[in-house]
């Protein structure tokens, strides 16, 4: 087992990690680093904690945002909400009309 630093809005953390992926919790910290300013600004400076929540509210966002609209293709979001329609609607056609 692995064991990382990671530096965040002015603080450091150690976080254990599989053998190997050190290189991808480096990306995942680059990622982080690019709004951890943003989200400093956006807490008043108060707390280490309060800057984690919105860097964390932020790059929910930012999933949120790309799983409603991709890049290319559709969205999975509203893929499944298609399957469930129609499922629903196979339901209503499979129902048979002497118990309804």
């Amino acid at each position: 087992m692995a064991e990382v630093s990671l530096s965040l809005a002015g603080r450091s953390y150690s976080v254990a990690c599989r053998d190997g992926e050190e290189p991808h919790l480096r990306r995942l910290e680059s990622l982080m680093a690019g709004h951890a300013e943003t989200a400093q600004r956006a807490s008043g400076g108060l707390s280490s904690e309060r800057t984690l929540l919105y860097l964390s509210l932020i790059l929910a966002d930012l999933l949120d945002e790309a799983q409603r609209n991709p890049p290319s293709g559709v969205s999975p979001i509203l893929l499944e909400n298609l399957a469930d329609r129609l499922e629903a609607v196979a339901a209503a056609l499979e129902e048979d009309p002497a118990t309804s």
